[in-house]
């Protein structure tokens, strides 16, 4: 049933990410929803929400922007293969991990789709040279998602988390 969940969110979070995100752009960042929320479904869930999510979402994405099939599907399961390492790796400090991982895997997302779109379609026009400069903001918009959203998600899934009892 979760795995059907993760694929029913992330559908709707691609309608969310090209409907109604480029009206909360801010300069030149624009949120990228599917990417921040399969991060923290991956590090709350686990790798296989995550992976379902990704696939899903990065489909509707290509589907739905008309981009090449499988260019978001291949940075979306890059991604939360990164973040299901980094949530093993920052167990101990488990509501924050999403925080950590999302500045990392969101220049790893934007990074990969430029290099994905550039080398399967028409180049991406950039207003600037330097890729990195251009996809900052982006970055710290979906920094600011994270801190808002992934603390709060990871400890209402631990707090009603079945946890394993001992049967006397």
């Amino acid at each position: 049933m979760t795995l059907l969940l993760a694929a029913v969110g992330a559908t709707g979070a691609a309608l969310f990410e090209l409907t109604v995100a480029p009206y909360l752009r801010i300069g030149g960042a624009q949120p990228h929803v599917v990417l921040v929320l399969g991060i923290v479904l991956t590090i709350a869930v686990g790798l296989e929400a995550g992976i379902v999510w990704a696939f899903v979402g990065g489909l509707a994405l290509d589907v739905l922007a008309q981009r090449p099939l499988g260019s978001s599907s291949f940075a979306l399961l890059l991604c939360v293969g990164g973040a299901s390492i980094l949530g093993r790796l920052l167990a101990s400090v488990r509501p924050i991990a999403p925080v950590i991982a999302v500045p990392i895997l969101s220049l790893l997302y934007s990074l990969v789709l430029f290099v994905a779109l550039g080398a399967l379609g028409s180049p991406l026009p950039l207003p600037v040279l330097d890729p990195i400069q251009a996809v900052l903001p982006s970055v710290v918009y979906d920094t600011v998602l994270a801190v808002l959203i992934g603390p709060l998600a990871i400890s209402i899934h631990d707090r009603h988390a079945l946890k394993e009892r001992v049967d006397w």
